[in-house]
């Protein structure tokens, strides 16, 4: 950079001293110095001042390319001139992730970074300092804050490092650090997508609407007021938001983890010959098995009864009770990535109590030959009621939705916890038969898998992209939480997680997935590449595909101006003829498309904007004479005199002679009727 600034001093110092020696060589490049720099001091002085590059900045930046300019007039191109624009060092620049992260949270006059801030910044992208994928990264702090003389009563995040130190920190976990801050994660705005999960929690609270549950009385204590919402993506990206360390029993929501289990150690097809996976369309809990004499899917309780038995009696069938209720728990822990999970015993005792109709049920399968050899019913039946009595609360509740968005590797752990088989049929019966008797319904409007018990709690997947559970015991007639059906709902009509949603077109929702102004962005630099680059047929594309032609980029520089400057008078007669794009349009300099091709030599565009300006001026001056005889015969234009439009407003325009058009042979029909001055009209193709 200074040698470029010493390089713009010795062109200042040539033209003093050329000034004495007219018409030679010197002093022509003499002018040509003094002419752009004042060209470019007008245009700086046109940037606000919010927005202006530092004076030694904006010179690296422009006589770069200004220079190259002197020994050329064409020059290929680039949307970067000069890469010191974009991005200038000192001499120790960075040579990896763990440098530029250092140089983006150091003190900049001590040159040390605070943890403090770095963990802050990191919590922001959705990562929790408990994330077990961070454990290195926590354990080095904690070793650098006792080399440095520090107490174990001081938290570590309050010490300073180094380079070296923090490259030594941070080394172990540099690659999901680096995604992290690079926005590679799923959701890569996480702090506005949680600002609309928190509106949703808000607005969802004040629905008073449902009952708690009574049917045993450590349900029917529960405080009706209870409502959380955590979030967990496939990435570990976590958010949570109300009451969601306060326990709850996981009642019907352990169904689809047991059938996941079922599955992933005996496989589809055995798991199914003893149970169906068809929506029942009866009551979750009525006496009643379909035409093969089977439960209807794992989602009802007779089904959830059958798949414990099948894991009582196939799945390590040497194993006592006991023993298979430690086996099970550790495998929801492994898909909670180790987070809390416990059991309420007075639940399983009064479940127990309560369980005439579940019985009912076990005895029903048991005559008509539902259970594999050597059942044990008694103890199949306190196996289900064990698995109903699991505890746990919405944040490990989530982790385990997440696992099964992930396709059965766990987002926090990345244990592969499940096959991908057999989440994929977990998923499906979830979609289709995890509400009870609102499942229809919710596949309908909602159209994302769920499950819901009845302690108020409800467990929903969106496949590839993350697990929601939320908690709230007041419950609708169908035994639904109330606030959590309100609340997917909402999810819903806001973010395009419909299973049946439109990724491409649909406008009026959101897609949490994309980067902020990834569509559009991508859009015009589609566009102005095109122009730049002279493609007509990608151009033609565009315009087909419905895209406005008139977008411009940061510095309001159109596709006219890119065509302009690069002297592509193909694109150019294109997009005013076939486009209609206004000719003169402005950018932030108030540099018009004519001003870039003058700037460059493009004569043959230059003469070809001039021509189609002054036809305009002519079209414009005839219709006001039209519109001032009274709307008489105006000679084939509109009879009620008014100004023409579409097409009839686009006046004939004049190519010069020595540039044949190959946008005209390959864009255009060309009207056999001439224009009054005798110029061919080119029509566009378009309706």
């Amino acid at each position: 950079m200074f040698a470029r600034e010493a390089l713009v001093r010795a062109i200042g110092a040539a033209a003093t001293a050329a000034s004495s020696k007219p018409g030679s060589p010197e002093a022509a490049r003499a002018v040509l110095g003094r002419s752009f720099h004042r060209h470019t001091e007008r245009r700086r002085a046109a940037v606000p001042k919010s927005t202006r590059l530092g004076s030694a900045r904006y010179l690296d930046a422009c006589y770069g390319s200004a220079l190259e300019l002197e020994r050329s007039q064409t020059r290929e191109y680039s949307f970067i001139h000069d890469s010191h624009y974009m991005y200038t060092r000192d001499q120790d620049q960075a040579t990896n992730a763990e440098d530029v992260m250092f140089d983006m949270f150091k003190n900049e006059e001590t040159g040390l970074l605070h943890v403090g801030k770095f963990l802050a910044a990191l919590r922001t992208t959705g990562l929790r300092k408990n994330d077990p994928r961070l454990q290195e990264l926590t354990d080095n702090l904690k070793k650098e804050h006792m080399k440095a003389g520090g107490h174990e009563g001081i938290s570590h995040e309050t010490q300073k490092l180094d380079r070296e130190q923090f490259r030594r920190v941070i080394t172990p976990n540099i690659v999901l650090i680096s995604r992290a801050f690079r926005h590679q994660f799923i959701i890569p705005d996480f702090p506005g997508f949680t600002k609309h999960i928190e509106d949703f929690y808000w607005k969802c609270k004040s629905n008073g609407e449902g009952k708690v549950a009574s049917y045993i009385p450590q349900l029917a204590r529960v405080n009706p007021d209870n409502w959380g919402v955590s979030v967990c993506t496939i990435d570990g990206q976590r958010f949570s938001i109300g009451d969601t360390t306060v326990p709850f029993t996981l009642q019907s929501c352990s169904k689809p983890l047991t059938y996941a289990i079922a599955l992933e150690r005996l496989g589809q097809e055995v798991v199914h010959q003893y149970v169906g996976q068809e929506p029942s369309g009866r009551n979750f809990n009525e006496l009643v098995l379909d035409h093969n004499k089977k439960p209807h899917n794992p989602m009802i309780n007779a089904g959830a009864i059958l798949v414990c038995a099948l894991l009582k009696v196939l799945v390590k069938p040497e194993m006592t009770l006991a023993e298979k209720f430690d086996f099970t728990m550790n495998y929801f822990k492994r898909l909670a990535g180790g987070e809390n999970l416990g059991f309420n015993n007075a639940v399983f005792l009064s479940e127990r109590e309560a369980a005439d109709r579940n019985y009912a049920l076990g005895f029903y399968m048991r005559e008509h030959g539902c259970y594999p050899e050597k059942t044990n019913l008694r103890e199949c039946m306190d196996f289900y009621f064990q698995c109903c009595s699991m505890e746990s609360n919405c944040e490990a509740m989530s982790v385990m939705a997440a696992t099964l968005a992930n396709g059965g590797i766990c987002p926090t752990t990345e244990e592969k916890v499940l096959k991908p088989d057999s989440v994929r049929d977990v998923l499906s019966l979830m979609h289709s038969c995890g509400m009870y008797d609102y499942s229809g319904q919710f596949a309908f409007k909602v159209g994302i898998p769920a499950k819901s018990g009845v302690s108020g709690s409800m467990l929903v997947v969106i496949p590839n992209v993350m697990g929601i559970c939320m908690w709230s015991p007041p419950l609708d007639p169908m035994g639904n939480s109330c606030r959590g059906v309100q609340f997917c709902e909402e999810l819903v009509n806001e973010f395009n997680f419909h299973r049946y949603d439109n990724l491409k077109h649909a406008t009026n929702k959101k897609d949490p997935r994309r980067h902020k102004y990834e569509t559009k962005g991508l859009s015009i630099v589609n566009l102005l590449f095109s122009a730049a680059s002279g493609d007509v047929t990608a151009l033609r594309r565009h315009r087909l595909s419905g895209m406005d032609m008139t977008l411009s980029d940061y510095d309001g520089r159109t596709a006219l101006h890119l065509a302009c400057s690069e002297g592509h008078l193909d694109c150019v007669e294109f997009l005013i003829e076939q486009c209609s794009v206004p000719y003169d349009p402005k950018d932030r300099w108030g540099n018009r498309p004519i001003d870039e091709a003058e700037t460059f030599g493009h004569s043959q565009v230059v003469e070809y904007l001039k021509n189609h300006e002054k036809m305009r001026q002519e079209a414009a001056a005839a219709a006001k004479n039209n519109n001032g005889n009274g709307g008489g015969d105006n000679g084939g234009n509109d009879p009620e005199g008014k100004e023409p439009t579409g097409a009839a407003a686009e006046p004939a325009t004049s190519r010069p002679k020595d540039a044949p058009s190959k946008a005209a042979q390959a864009d255009a029909i060309i009207d056999p009727a001439s224009s009054p001055d005798g110029k061919t009209v080119p029509t566009s193709p378009l309706p």
